[in-house]
């Protein structure tokens, strides 16, 4: 059992890796060829233009559920409209170039660009729903950051890189290893076809649960291929897996507060219809379009060529190495701890001044490395801050300086997470 389990990894690291390497490629070469700023500039203006460039934006945009509440919050606090937050809030998570090329690699062509499609008319729908019920007024945008500027390409090169590697894989890494373990379980416990001798999965009750299940769940869009994939395998109707891989990137319980607490009940409303409605039209159209899935063949690339082979090699590497890096950070966070702990007992004993004062926050929102860099951007943006260590595990910030708490406070809260003070 043990034999036929790793080889169902080792299959699916196959189909898997090398098109998810392509797309961290191409991510890091974005994130250093487009201007800082470029994002903000062009999403200003209320109305349908603002909406559709959003959209457009995000869909290669490779940002899990919890990555781009933080980023939709920026463009909200630089002069993004409503509309246009809510259109790239819903259209970035459920797809991105990695997670295009990983869709095409297990579902096909007609499959990945079906989802990026309906990525795109959701994400517009969604941001004109809120400019039409929103009373916002048409924003102003701010002045933008400015251009970024490398010294050359050894600077471009590094900083694609970690991009790639340590904001882009180790944002999705945990996920992507649940995601092929829970696909090699189904592949082994479910017999091909099994679930297709089960009636009412095939039909609207079938897309239902999906999205019951995909919601809360919190799921990045290029590790639930494999899972659906492995559904499919099974018998699951494909307009279901559509669901799964709609709802489920884009929305988890994490996600639902965070929108709330930045962008109000209202919108959050719009937001999940959004996102349940369109899950389940799109599901059933799909089913529709390929006659209720006959003519879906998922693609095993079972092939020995050198560089899929590295590819899959790579990807281990990869995540072992952020496995071992996330260790190490929470040793250093650790004794961290101890430090301040030990600053508290040599502050009780000695009369502080302000300038050796150290605060601790408790954050609530964070899911990964990726909403600590975050909370650390924010915590370091008000004046007299310095971040000693900011942990997901604890939910903890730990600030030195002479910064005002409050403004600490307001400064994590307006990055999407809630932030009080201990």
């Amino acid at each position: 059992m043990i034999e036929r389990c790793l080889i169902e990894i080792w299959n699916i690291l196959l189909d898997l890796s090398f098109p998810l390497i392509v797309g961290i490629a191409i991510a890091g070469a974005v994130h250093v060829i487009l201007p800082a700023g470029f994002v903000h500039r062009n999403l200003g203006k209320r109305g349908l233009g603002s909406i559709i460039k959003a959209a457009l934006i995000g869909v290669p945009m490779p940002l899990c559920s919890c990555g781009v509440i933080p980023t939709a919050v920026g463009l909200k606090q630089d002069g993004a409209s409503n509309g246009a937050s809510t259109s790239f809030l819903i259209s970035t998570p459920q797809t991105g170039v990695d997670s295009i090329l990983v869709s095409a690699s297990f579902l096909g062509w007609p499959f990945a660009i079906f989802k990026l499609i309906v990525s795109f008319i959701t994400g517009i729908i969604g941001g004109a729903v809120v400019d039409l019920f929103d009373n916002q007024d048409g924003y102003t945008p701010k002045q933008s950051a400015a251009d970024n500027h490398f010294s050359g390409y050894q600077s471009r090169l590094k900083e694609a890189v970690n991009f790639g590697i340590f904001e882009l894989f180790g944002m999705i890494y945990r996920w992507l290893i649940v995601g092929i373990l829970l696909a090699a379980l189904i592949s082994l416990f479910v017999p091909s076809g099994y679930l297709s001798t089960i009636s009412w999965i095939g039909g609207i009750g079938g897309l239902f649960l999906m999205l019951l299940i995909s919601l809360p769940l919190y799921v990045c869009a290029t590790a639930s291929v494999p899972i659906a994939a492995s559904l499919i395998a099974a018998g699951m109707p494909p307009g279901a897996a559509m669901v799964l891989l709609m709802a489920g990137p884009a929305s988890n319980i994490a996600t639902i507060g965070a929108v709330f607490r930045a962008f109000g009940g209202k919108i959050l409303t719009i937001y999940l219809a959004t996102v349940s409605i369109f899950s389940i039209f799109f599901g059933w159209l799909f089913d529709f379009i390929i006659n209720s899935g006959e003519s879906l063949a998922i693609q095993h690339h079972q092939n020995n060529e050198w560089f899929i082979i590295a590819s899959a090699v790579t990807v281990i590497g990869l995540s072992v190495f952020m496995i071992f890096n996330d260790l190490q950070k929470k040793y250093h966070q650790k004794l961290a701890h101890r430090g301040m702990s030990r600053d508290r007992d040599i502050r009780q004993s000695h009369e502080s001044t302000e300038a050796d004062m150290r605060i601790q926050l408790s954050v609530q929102g964070m899911t990964c490395q990726h909403c600590a860099a975050n909370v650390t951007k924010a915590l370091e943006s008000v004046e007299g801050a310095k971040v000693v260590n900011v942990s997901t595990d604890e939910n903890l910030a730990v600030i030195d300086g002479n910064p005002a708490i409050d403004d600490l406070i307001d400064s994590v809260n307006n990055a999407g997470y809630t932030a009080t003070a201990l």
